[in-house]
């Protein structure tokens, strides 16, 4: 089993538990899924920029990741319906742990200038968001895999019912939130 699964059974669960007063351990809310994102504009003029970008993805998340198609065209980006525009990848259970594990641990804190995520970034949902400007923070990457800059945008759904519920959820499993002043 995963650390930071672990720590989600032994350590989060009850606390949350506890804080928010659930009977049902259905209730307490839980990471489901998390969606990892990347737009690649660029491969409507370049093909081989977006076989580099799923090449990856697929080393930093241990996954292969599926092509996402144009639905519209739009004449002023030079866009086509049905051109491949991007990349993405779903994890659950193990792999989702093991990814979270190593963003906590390991991403993040490479960031340059790295004050902590935003408190905002959670949705009416409770679901998170994190974009990250450029992936060569990923320890898995050489660099001549992060020559050719992109974003990567990491969407963390929960079952929370509120932000705040999310929040609680993300800061006992070990999210490093930004210090309000």
């Amino acid at each position: 089993m995963n650390r930071l699964r672990r720590k989600y059974q032994d350590e989060v669960r009850p606390a949350l538990k506890k804080e928010l007063g659930y009977k049902n351990v259905h209730q307490i809310p839980n990471i489901e899924k998390i969606v990892i994102n990347s737009g690649v504009g660029r491969a409507v003029s370049d093909a081989k920029h977006l076989e580099m970008v799923t090449g990856t993805i697929r080393k930093v998340t241990g996954q292969s990741p599926v092509t996402t198609v144009a639905k519209n065209s739009i004449a002023g980006f030079k866009l086509r319906e049905g051109n491949k525009i991007g990349v993405m990848v779903t994890l659950r259970g193990e792999r989702m742990y093991s990814f979270l594990d190593r963003l906590v641990a390991l991403v993040l804190p490479r960031i340059r200038d790295f004050r902590g995520i935003s408190v905002k970034a959670c949705d009416a949902q409770g679901n998170y968001s994190i974009g990250l400007n450029d992936q060569s923070v990923f320890p898995e990457l050489t660099f001549e895999e992060t020559s050719n800059r992109h974003g990567i945008q990491v969407n963390i759904v929960t079952t929370a019912q509120s932000p705040e519920e999310s929040k609680r959820l993300l800061e006992l499993m070990g999210f490093p939130f930004q210090r309000s002043s």
